[in-house]
């Protein structure tokens, strides 16, 4: 076993102000989030989580619905996809560092799996590109609440989009479910899209957008995401991320969205006049669908 000390770790750029930086105030607010939670029902197997990752004062709750459904759940290895906010060289990045690191403890980064990946990805010319000290926040912001849950721990395979199109999800996906399909069944792996939806529309505006990208998510349709984008039908940040996970757990036997919670900014702040749009899903295998 690696000694910790001997780590390569991530620090965290956001702890102390995206969410609380001291280890018990933060398990109590992350215990908070999830018993004022709704027990969402849905059936079969978790395949997937979509998330949002604003600060937790505005997005923890809508983020604890999805999230308490995996209490009790045991994972090896999480894959969190999300955009990057920051812009770097390569279709998609990762984590150079060997952990990740939290005020609840240090995540270990599944880097066997990801030099597999990559090298699935060179081979479709798509770039992977570990980058070091980076700011991004939209996965750092799922890690304590899933430290939290997981008591077993888990490994982290961090994938930050910078090209978010369509063929990229597709071929992400791909190479995501190869890896997967290729393990034993004991090695569980969830997949997470992290994302907000539209930003800085008016509440009733903000809702029409957020429903009509729901609808997409509800129907398997990823493709729509970018109709909806192309048209602005429809805004989401980390759009490609939704995709790739749908595209991926579809493969996997998923056929069940479930809609955990939606919510928006004004909804917390009381500032309905310019607001960003949250919403958590449960990506299940529906045992009741032939």
């Amino acid at each position: 076993m690696v000694d910790k000390l001997t780590l390569d770790i991530r620090p965290s750029p956001i702890a102390g102000a995206w969410y609380p930086g001291e280890a018990k105030q933060l398990r109590h607010e992350a215990a908070g989030y999830l018993d004022q939670a709704t027990q969402v029902e849905f059936s079969g197997e978790i395949k997937g989580l979509i998330l949002p990752h604003a600060g937790w004062f505005y997005s923890g709750l809508t983020a604890a619905h999805a999230l308490k459904a995996i209490k009790g759940q045991s994972y090896q290895r999480i894959i969190i996809i999300s955009p990057s906010h920051q812009a770097y060289r390569g279709h998609l990045l990762t984590s150079g560092h060997d952990a990740y690191q939290t005020p609840l403890g240090t995540i270990p980064v599944d880097h066997d799996f990801l030099n597999h990946l990559a090298d699935i990805l060179t081979e479709k010319q798509i770039v992977l590109n570990p980058i070091r000290n980076d700011r991004e926040h939209s996965i750092e912001i799922e890690l304590p609440f899933l430290q939290y849950l997981l008591k077993n721990g888990f490994e982290l395979v961090p994938i930050m989009m910078m090209d978010q199109s369509l063929a990229i999800a597709r071929i992400l996906a791909d190479a995501l479910v190869a890896l997967i399909t290729a393990e034993s069944q004991e090695a569980k792996t969830l997949l997470i899209a992290s994302s907000d939806l539209s930003h800085f529309f008016h509440q009733h505006e903000a809702n029409y957008l957020d429903h009509n990208l729901i609808e997409g998510l509800q129907n398997f349709d990823p493709a729509k995401f970018y109709q909806l984008k192309s048209s602005h039908g429809a805004e989401a940040c980390g759009h490609g991320a939704m995709a790739t996970v749908l595209l991926a757990t579809r493969k996997l036997g998923a056929n069940q969205v479930t809609i955990a919670d939606y919510r928006t900014s004004g909804d917390i702040s009381g500032d309905l006049n310019s607001v960003v749009g949250y919403v958590s899903a449960i990506i299940s295998t529906d045992n009741g669908v032939g």
